[in-house]
């Protein structure tokens, strides 16, 4: 295995542990403060529908 592989593998690990970690802090918050997140992240371009 490369050194590419495993900083590959490391980011992957990072990436999948960050979603959990947000996750969890989404379903902790009210209806209006899911709102604003919305808002914030639509209007940066984050949510494409």
């Amino acid at each position: 295995m490369t050194h590419t592989g495993t900083f590959s593998q490391s980011d992957e690990y990072r990436r999948e542990e960050l979603i959990r970690l947000i996750e969890h802090s989404i379903e902790k918050l009210t209806l209006q403060e899911l709102e604003a997140l919305y808002y914030d992240m639509s209007t940066k371009n984050y949510i494409n529908e």
